[in-house]
């Protein structure tokens, strides 16, 4: 009992330890997270650089592309935003560099999604796009994966919607990311860009506390217990009985 007592503490500690090592990490990744939706835009990165990019290094690192939109191989993918339900617009953007990047522009509801609706919103000619860049979303959402056959999209996958569109073996090259164009508006005012969420969920001092209390609770009890095992007498036999009278 003792060795399983001082394992199970043992165990509880580690976590809270870990936990609080967690928290740490994600205070970082905040704060530079912040930095890099606040800072001035920079190039997307170009093929040179695809190989290296990483969530901690690229993810929401704010950019900007010049180049010509493809709307005519836009992609819907299924969306609830603060504004309902609906989808992002993707379209891929062939850069005046040489290589094309799909932009995320903007949210459109489940009424606009034929792209008569948004016409209004698709300026011929070079465009320039700030954005947050935004690595690719593989497989599909939760329960619901993406099936390219039947043009259902849960998720931004960069790789499967390029083959779906026929862009994936162009001379421009497709980048491993997409970009969330921001919220400067668009003629007639569909898509609306800008409604990417950043947040990170940051329990994790609460975990350290509850994983610390468990393993004070398991040390206490333990405790507790080797001191009554202490008190409990021991008897040397049943009591002599005369039963001879004398």
């Amino acid at each position: 009992m003792i060795v399983a007592g001082l394992v199970v503490t043992g165990v509880f500690l580690g976590l809270g330890t870990w936990q609080v090592e967690r928290r740490v990490w994600k205070l970082d990744l905040i704060d530079r997270v912040e930095a890099r939706i606040r800072a001035e835009p920079a190039p997307a990165p170009g093929p040179e650089e695809w190989a290296g990019l990483t969530a901690a290094s690229a993810e929401y690192r704010r950019v900007q592309l010049t180049g010509r939109f493809a709307y005519d191989r836009a992609t819907l993918i299924q969306a609830v935003t603060a504004r309902g339900p609906g989808f992002w617009v993707l379209v891929p953007l062939a850069t005046d560099r040489g290589f094309t990047v799909l932009v995320n522009r903007g949210f459109v509801p489940t009424e606009a999604r034929e792209r008569t609706a948004r016409a209004a919103g698709e300026p011929d000619g070079e465009v320039t796009v700030t954005g947050l860049l935004r690595l690719t979303e593989p497989g599909g959402a939760f329960l619901r994966h993406n099936d390219p056959a039947a043009d259902r999209w849960y998720s931004r996958d960069v790789a499967a919607i390029a083959g779906a569109r026929g862009i994936d073996g162009t001379p421009n090259e497709v980048a491993p990311y997409f970009v969330d164009a921001d919220a400067a508006p668009n003629p007639g005012g569909l898509p609306v860009g800008g409604l990417t969420v950043v947040a990170f969920h940051n329990n994790h001092l609460v975990y350290a506390l509850t994983w610390y209390a468990l393993a004070l609770m398991t040390a206490a009890a333990l405790i507790y217990a080797l001191r009554g095992s202490r008190r409990i007498p021991v008897a040397d036999g049943p009591p002599f009985v005369d039963l001879t009278g004398r």
